[in-house]
C-alpha cells in the first residue's frame, strides 16, 4: 500500500473519530450535531479544526462566581417572589403584570430574574439621541460608571466617550470599561492610556492569547450594559461606533432600540455587570458593596425583569421568554430582528400563532450584514409567509433592533436576536417589560418603521431566482451553527 493511500485511510479514521466526539462527547441540539457532521464530512481535518474554534461546550464550566452573599440575597428575593405568587399574595400593581404572571414566574424560576415595578423607562430608537443622553449622564456621574459593550470602536464616538470617562476618572469617579475582545477586535488597551493613567480600569472579555487573531470565534459577550451611580441603567442594541450614529456609507441610517432605566431594575444590571467584570478581571474584582446598590426614588411604575442567558447554561433563558410571549399572544406579535434564524420551537410557535388568526408581523433589514445569515433568514421568512405572517423589509437604512411586542401589552428589548447564536452561543441580556404604555410606544415606532419598509408577499418571494434558492438551501443547512 502506498504512503498516500495510508495517509488517506488515516485521515478518514481520524475524521470518523472526530465525528464520534461531536456526537457523544458534546450533548448538543441534534440539528447542530448534523450540521457539524456535514462540515466534517465535506472538509476532513479542516472541519474538526473549525469545530474546535467554534463549538466547545461551555455549559460544563463555572465561568461566573455568583456565590457572593449579596448575589445569594438576590436569589432569596426571587424565591420569596415565587412563594408570593404561589400563595396568591404577590403585589401586582398593574393589570399587565397580573395577566402575564406566568411569564413573570418563568423568569423567576428559570433565571432568578427579580421583578421590580418602580421603574421609569425611556426608549431611544436613534443613536444620536441615545449617546447624547449617555454622555450627559456620564458627565453628571458622582460615584461610579460601569460600561460594557460588545463593540467599542476607536473612532469619533468612541474617543468622545473615552474622553468623557477620563474626565470623570480625574475627578475621582470609579470608571470600569468591559468590552468583548472579538467584537472590539480593532480596539487596543493603549487607546485607554489616559483613562488608565487617571485611575480607570479596562478589561476584555475572553481575550486572545495571540496578538492579531482571537481563535475563540463563538461564546462572545454580546451584552450592552451601562450603570451610572447604581441609579441609571442602559440596555439595548446600540454598540459604541460611528455607524450607530448613521455615519456608515454601507449601512446608512442605523435603527435600533435602547432603554434608559431608573429604578430598582438597575440593581439587576449592576449585578450582571459585576459578574461579567469579575470573570474578565484577574486582579480587580468588584465586591457587592452597598454603595453600588443605593436607595433609589423614582416616579416610574414600569414592571421589569432583567433576563440573561449564555452558553454556560444548559437552559436557553431568553428564548424561553420569547416562546412564552408568543404562545400567550391573543391579538398580535411584532418582531424586529436583524438576524432571523429561529430554531424549530420558535418557528413552530410562530406558525401556530399565524394559523390561530393572530397577527404576526416581522421586520428584517433590506441588506445583508453577514451573507450566510441573510440567506438563512430569507429561507425561514419564506416558511412563515406560507402560513400568513406579514414580513416587512426595512429600507431606510439598517435595522438592528431586537424587539418583541405582544398584544401591545408586554415587550422585550435587549441584545438577543431570533437566532441560535443568541439563544445558545453568545452571552445576552434582555429587559422584559410589563407595561402597556411602553409596549404601545415601541409598537408606534414599529408602525413608523412600516412606513419606510416594503411588504414582502409570498408571491414575490416565490419569484426569486434558482441561484438565490440554492444560496438559501445551503445557508439553511448550516443555520444551526451560524
Amino acid at each position: 500500500m502506498s504512503v498516500s493511500a495510508i495517509l488517506i485511510y488515516l485521515l478518514i479514521a481520524l475524521n470518523f473519530a472526530f465525528a464520534i466526539i461531536v456526537v457523544f462527547r458534546e450533548r448538543r441540539d441534534i440539528g447542530a450535531t448534523w450540521a457539524w457532521l456535514l462540515v466534517m464530512f465535506f472538509l476532513p481535518g479542516i472541519g474538526f479544526i473549525t469545530y474546535l474554534l467554534f463549538a466547545q461546550n461551555l455549559s460544563r464550566y463555572h465561568l461566573f462566581d455568583s456565590e457572593d452573599f449579596n448575589r445569594r440575597d438576590y436569589d432569596q428575593m426571587a424565591e420569596k417572589q415565587l412563594e408570593a405568587i404561589h400563595a396568591g399574595s404577590f403585589p401586582y400593581h398593574n393589570p399587565e403584570t397580573f395577566e402575564h404572571s406566568d411569564l413573570l414566574y418563568l423568569h423567576l424560576l428559570n433565571n432568578k430574574a427579580v421583578f421590580t415595578d418602580d421603574n421609569k423607562v425611556e426608549l431611544y430608537a436613534d443613536g444620536n439621541a441615545k449617546f447624547t443622553q449617555l454622555l450627559t449622564d456620564i458627565k453628571a456621574a458622582k460615584d461610579t460608571i460601569h460600561l460594557q459593550y460588545y463593540i467599542f470602536r476607536n473612532d469619533q464616538l468612541g474617543r468622545d466617550i473615552i474622553r468623557a470617562l477620563t474626565e470623570k476618572a480625574t475627578e475621582g469617579v470609579e470608571v470600569k470599561v468591559l468590552y468583548d475582545d472579538l467584537g472590539s477586535r480593532t480596539l487596543r488597551k493603549r487607546n485607554f492610556k489616559d483613562l488608565v493613567a487617571h485611575g480607570g480600569e479596562i478589561e476584555a472579555f475572553f481575550p486572545s492569547k495571540f496578538r492579531i487573531i482571537n481563535i475563540r470565534l463563538n461564546y462572545r459577550n454580546h451584552r450592552k450594559i451601562v450603570v451610572i451611580d447604581g441609579k441609571i441603567g442602559y440596555i439595548g442594541g446600540f454598540n459604541v461606533g460611528d455607524e450607530y450614529l448613521g455615519r456608515s456609507e454601507k449601512f446608512g441610517y442605523w435603527r435600533d432600540n435602547h432603554l434608559r432605566i431608573q429604578g430598582k431594575a438597575v440593581y439587576s444590571l449592576q449585578a450582571r455587570f459585576i459578574l461579567d467584570w469579575n470573570q474578565a478581571s484577574k486582579h480587580h474584582d468588584i465586591s457587592y458593596e452597598k454603595r453600588l446598590f443605593p436607595q433609589v426614588e423614582t416616579t416610574g411604575e414600569t414592571g421589569i425583569q432583567i433576563v440573561t442567558s449564555g452558553p454556560d447554561s444548559e437552559l436557553e433563558h431568553i428564548k424561553y421568554g420569547y416562546l412564552k410571549m408568543i404562545s400567550t399572544a391573543q391579538k398580535s406579535i411584532y418582531i424586529q430582528s436583524p438576524y432571523f434564524i429561529p430554531d424549530a420551537s420558535v418557528l413552530d410557535a410562530l406558525r401556530v400563532a399565524c394559523l390561530s388568526d393572530i397577527e404576526v408581523t416581522i421586520m428584517i433589514p433590506n441588506k445583508p450584514d453577514h451573507m450566510f445569515v441573510y440567506w438563512a433568514t430569507m429561507s425561514y421568512i419564506g416558511e412563515l409567509l406560507k402560513t400568513g405572517a406579514k414580513v416587512y423589509i426595512y429600507n431606510k437604512g439598517f435595522i438592528h433592533a431586537k424587539t418583541i411586542i405582544v398584544d401591545d401589552e408586554i415587550s422585550s428589548v435587549g441584545t438577543a436576536n431570533i437566532d441560535v447564536r443568541s439563544f445558545k452561543l453568545n452571552f445576552e441580556v434582555n429587559a422584559f417589560l410589563y407595561d402597556k404604555e411602553i409596549a404601545m410606544e415601541i409598537s408606534e415606532k414599529f408602525r413608523e418603521d412600516i412606513e419606510v419598509s416594503t411588504l414582502l408577499t409570498y408571491d414575490a418571494y416565490e419569484e426569486r431566482s434558482r441561484w438565490i434558492r440554492f444560496k438559501e438551501s445551503i445557508s439553511r443547512l448550516l443555520s444551526p451553527i451560524l
